[in-house]
């Protein structure tokens, strides 16, 4: 089983940029496609960007493309999600998740596990 442990969240002023990372113990996070979700207080849980096992495949939500991007260092046992131009809508807890099956995947219940959150604030 793996634990995943979101780090560099924060406070940021508008048009500011933020890298997140997503990083693994138990296992090595090459068995895994990752998603980025975000909710944000008083709205359902969203899909953000995902990266397949590989690494070749990306998917981003529209409301972000362009702006966010997530790559990986397997190496490293690191997923970063790289967030540029935000806004205060982009305000929200940021979470990653694990699947196993190497494509990525949009669906939250897709993802077997997920880690605890870190808190972005964008100010306007």
């Amino acid at each position: 089983q793996v634990q995943l442990v979101e780090s560099g969240g924060g406070l940021v002023q508008a048009g500011g940029s933020l890298r997140l990372s997503c990083t693994a113990s138990g296992r090595t996070i090459d068995t895994y496609s990752i998603g980025w979700f975000r909710q944000a207080p008083g709205k359902e849980r969203e899909f953000v960007s995902g990266i397949s096992r590989s690494g070749r495949s990306t998917i981003d939500a529209d409301s972000v493309r362009g702006r966010f991007s997530s790559s990986r260092d397997n190496a490293k046992n690191t997923v970063s999600l790289e967030m540029n131009s935000l806004t205060p809508e982009d305000t929200a807890v940021y979470y990653c998740a694990a699947r196993t099956i190497r494509l990525v995947s949009s669906v939250a219940s897709d993802y077997e596990y997920w880690g605890q959150g870190t808190q972005v604030t964008v100010s306007s």
